[in-house]
């Protein structure tokens, strides 16, 4: 049982969890969230902790950027965009079960006080923009460190961010 509050986004999500790990769930609803959805995930956030795991699309970005600012001290885990897609529909409800305890098992804080350990240099020598194949690289990256698939400038945020080490960082572009 994990002792986190898992937060998504529906109730299909909410069966994927539960059919991956033994969890307590609260779904949002998407982006227009209930007052009573968001007092639930504050006694959640209070007594127990949360875990954001919001759909690798924009609305789930657009989600766990607002819970963030609401709940800094909650948990974050990301579930990457290729292993949450199937009959032309991404979220969590799309994800194998195998996925939701991956992401699950690289859970990050998100750090209010960002570290300066990553610049853009690092992105550029790496090939995680500028090139080609930058896009497919930071899916890669981002699945192995658990921080999920973003833009060039929002995955130097993420680097920064989440708590990312440069030896966890060499270890993942290799």
């Amino acid at each position: 049982m994990i002792k986190e509050v898992i937060i998504v986004e529906g109730k299909n999500d909410i069966h994927a969890v539960k059919r991956a790990v033994e969890a307590d769930c609260i779904a949002t609803g998407g982006f227009a969230l209930a007052p009573h959805s968001l007092e639930k995930i504050a006694q959640a956030y209070t007594k127990r902790g949360i875990i954001i795991l919001t759909d690798p699309d924009s609305a789930g970005e657009r989600i766990r950027n607002f819970l963030s600012q609401r709940f800094p001290e909650a948990k974050h885990a990301f579930v990457p965009k290729e292993d949450a897609i199937a009959k032309n529909d991404i979220g969590i409800e799309q994800a194998s079960s195998e996925a939701i305890r991956g992401a699950l098992a690289k859970v990050r804080y998100l750090e209010w006080q960002p570290s300066e350990e990553f610049i853009w240099s690092d992105i550029m020598q790496y090939g995680l923009s500028g090139t080609q194949d930058a896009s497919a690289k930071r899916a890669i990256v981002g699945a192995k460190l658990g921080i999920g698939y973003a833009n060039a400038k929002t995955f130097l945020q993420r680097l920064n961010h989440y708590g990312v080490t440069r030896a966890e960082f060499e270890q993942a572009v290799q």
